[in-house]
């Protein structure tokens, strides 16, 4: 999340991604940090036991939602 927030800060276009259980932690580190616009990108959890097939589908589940956060078009889950 942080290096999110930085690299946004610097005006480079940023998605940040979470798993579905980091929701919650991503609006509380984003409302400490003063950057309520973020808007997270959310994928299914979990990420790290699962199959290479599963992950390009994580990918998949991603890339509509970085392109409607990079527009200005993705709703906030947060």
């Amino acid at each position: 999340m942080h290096d999110g927030f930085s690299l946004e800060s610097l005006g480079v276009p940023t998605a940040v991604i979470v798993t579905s259980t980091f929701v919650h932690e991503a609006r509380v580190q984003r409302e400490a940090l003063g950057m309520q616009g973020i808007v997270p990108v959310v994928i299914d959890h979990p990420l790290s036991s699962i199959s290479d097939e599963e992950i390009r589908g994580r990918a998949a589940q991603a890339l509509a939602q970085v392109i409607g956060v990079w527009r200005g078009t993705q709703p906030d889950p947060a």
